[in-house]
């Protein structure tokens, strides 16, 4: 579906950049066979006036010129879509180039390489090796989940989505309908974050944790898309990293290294317990839980009681 839309808008575009006059609805309609199998005459009108403001927001200047008989044409013209020269200095050359080779060992590898070849011939000094070393470190985004691909499409196209997810504390996954944002990579992991319209409120889903294949379906949001999709910070957030206050436990001594290196103080009991008091966020009491008899919460209660929750869970197989 969506490789169709993008022949349909390719030659849609070519159309309007390609004439010297301003063509009609019947003349495009002519001239583009998707068109021609549009259907009815409203079918056409509706995915054409879509086509024109997809490639309006892409940023294709199209004018709209009336005739001495009334008549609407459209047309593209070169001088009013042409970018200006590109001139990169090497220090630009040579960050567009580690951009690029993130992407080397993911889908977009050839998307990364075809840009880079248009900036070479565009203007790209050639004394830059856009895949040359550029220091020890050599950065990659992993991208082994088969839902990125079609989701970074339904982002980019705007379309909703279909698909199944498995919560981290369920046993059988759910359908979730969500109209997608945004995609972003933290600590390893693909994010998605959009409006999932079962629950009606914004929600984030990790990648790993969608099953099966991602659906697209027809139609347009209903709700609005924030100018700024904060990923980062909601993760951060539902991982317990963003915290406003801190939680009292005993910890069993030599035991619990990764909490010991989050305590804001440690104090020795005796007996073989500590006393740490550290940060409390959200999914605390899911960490604390993996310690087991290790750790026992001292404050605050509400924490106590979720902790308490979760073991008789488990408890209970």
């Amino acid at each position: 579906m969506a490789i169709a839309k993008a022949e349909r808008l390719m030659n849609l575009a070519l159309c309007l950049l390609g004439t010297r006059r301003p063509l009609s609805k019947r003349e495009l309609r002519e001239s583009i066979e998707a068109y021609m199998e549009a259907g009815s005459d409203d079918s056409f009108n509706r995915m054409f006036e879509r086509d024109k403001d997809d490639l309006r927001e892409l940023g294709l200047v199209i004018e709209t010129v009336e005739n001495l008989d009334g008549e609407v044409g459209y047309l593209a013209r070169r001088d009013s879509n042409r970018l200006p020269p590109i001139t990169l200095d090497a220090e630009e050359a040579a960050a567009l180039g580690l951009a690029a080779k993130v992407w080397q060992q993911a889908r977009l590898a050839g998307a990364a390489s075809g840009a880079l070849q248009k900036l070479r011939a565009a203007g790209l000094p050639e004394d830059v090796d856009p895949y040359g070393s550029h220091g020890a470190l050599e950065p990659h985004i992993p991208v082994h989940e088969a839902a990125f691909e079609p989701l970074m499409l339904a982002c980019r196209d705007r379309r909703p989505v279909v698909f199944d997810y498995r919560k981290a504390n369920a046993a059988q996954p759910g359908t979730r309908h969500v109209e997608p944002w945004a995609l972003e990579c933290w600590r390893g992991h693909w994010y998605l974050a959009g409006f999932d319209r079962d629950r009606g409120a914004e929600r984030v889903f990790r990648l790993s944790r969608i099953t099966g294949k991602v659906r697209a379906r027809a139609g347009r949001y209903t709700a609005e898309v924030p100018d700024v999709v904060t990923v980062r910070e909601t993760v951060a957030g539902w991982a317990g990293e963003i915290t406003d206050r801190s939680a009292l436990i005993r910890l069993r001594s030599g035991a619990g290294y990764p909490l010991r290196a989050k305590a804001v103080s440690v104090r020795e009991l005796g007996d073989g317990w500590d006393e740490l008091e550290i940060p409390y966020g959200h999914g605390l009491d899911a960490w604390l839980v993996e310690f087991g008899p290790d750790v026992v919460v001292v404050e605050p209660a509400e924490l106590r009681a979720e902790v308490i929750d979760r073991l008789r869970a488990v408890a209970k197989g």
